[in-house]
């Protein structure tokens, strides 16, 4: 049946010039038909750069919305509308706004798992990939405000030694990763190198080998000499880190959860196989975005890519 899918959706993607854009938190199926997996970056910057008359973004809505801010004038479908993102949903615009303007001289640094209503109240948009040196590119004595993550937000701070003010939200894959049963594992595995995403909470991070984006974890897995790692942040860049590094062993940070052995994102996974074939074959659900709000959202992240460019990131 597989098989019947991957064929059907290469038919779809030739005929209708779409191309198919999955990040690595996606189940491995998704991410080998994909044109492009990446990172929040790289699908941004590929979303800025296609030709193709259709994207499909395989990931969350956010991402979604970012493809299309980029490329107005494509068609952005995703596989499920409903896909959405706890760390987005921990920061409504309405209350974010009220908190900006109680703040009117601070500049607005957004992390990219926002939505286009958040990235309109915001300067710069960053990714975990380009984060602390686009906060590095403000004076030293700029007052900023970081949102929506709490713990990337601090983490930037102890990294650049900056006191930017943090809206506290989280994401709830990367808050539920246990201490107690990472450091079981390395007891367990002793010789393992623990890779953490910033996502996660700080006594997390203080016993990681690596901090990292998810692409930074994967390239570090793939050019350190070690053979095993425990990777905390969400299990679907397993998939891609064992096909570059077979000869290795990946194994899932486990969550707090008793009954799970990794941690995988519930909104990531509502993209299947069957909805991304549905989506190309009848060009839905599709992302729209009013104009106004498109135009105010666009320049923070076109800011970012500028800068990322620029630092060749």
């Amino acid at each position: 049946m597989t098989n019947n899918l991957v064929e059907k959706i290469n038919r779809l993607r030739k005929e209708k010039n779409a191309v198919i854009m999955a990040h690595y938190y996606q189940t491995g199926d998704i991410q080998d038909v994909a044109d492009y997996v990446g990172d929040s970056l790289a699908l941004a910057q590929w979303a800025a750069k296609t030709e193709a008359d259709i994207i499909v973004l395989c990931g969350v809505h956010f991402m979604g919305e970012t493809a299309k801010i980029l490329s107005p004038h494509k068609k952005v479908l995703v596989p499920d509308l409903a896909a959405g993102c706890s760390l987005a949903d921990s920061c409504p615009a309405d209350k974010f706004k009220e908190f900006v303007e109680a703040h009117p001289d601070y500049q607005v640094v957004s992390y990219v798992n926002t939505t286009a209503a958040v990235k309109a109240l915001t300067d710069v948009v960053v990714t975990s990939t380009n984060a602390k040196q686009i906060v590095e590119s403000f004076p030293k004595d700029a007052k900023l405000i970081f949102a929506p993550d709490r713990n990337l937000g601090n983490y930037i701070n102890s990294v650049t030694g900056r006191e930017m003010l943090l809206w506290d939200g989280a994401c709830h894959v990367h808050e539920q990763f246990s201490l107690e049963k990472i450091l079981a594992l390395k007891k367990q595995y002793p010789d393992a190198l623990v890779l953490a995403h910033p996502e996660c909470k700080k006594v997390i991070l203080t016993i990681a080998d690596f901090i990292g984006s998810t692409a930074a974890l994967l390239n570090f897995s793939t050019k350190n000499d070690a053979k095993m790692f425990i990777v905390a942040t969400e299990s679907g860049i397993l998939h891609e880190m064992q096909k570059r590094n077979p000869n290795k062993t990946f194994i899932p940070a486990p969550p707090n959860d008793s009954t799970c052995a990794c941690n995988e994102c519930s909104f990531m996974r509502l993209n299947t196989m069957e909805k991304l074939y549905n989506c190309l074959l009848n060009e839905s659900p599709e992302i729209l975005i009013d104009e106004k709000l498109r135009e105010k959202a666009v320049k923070p992240i076109l800011r970012m890519l500028e800068i990322s460019e620029k630092l060749g990131l």
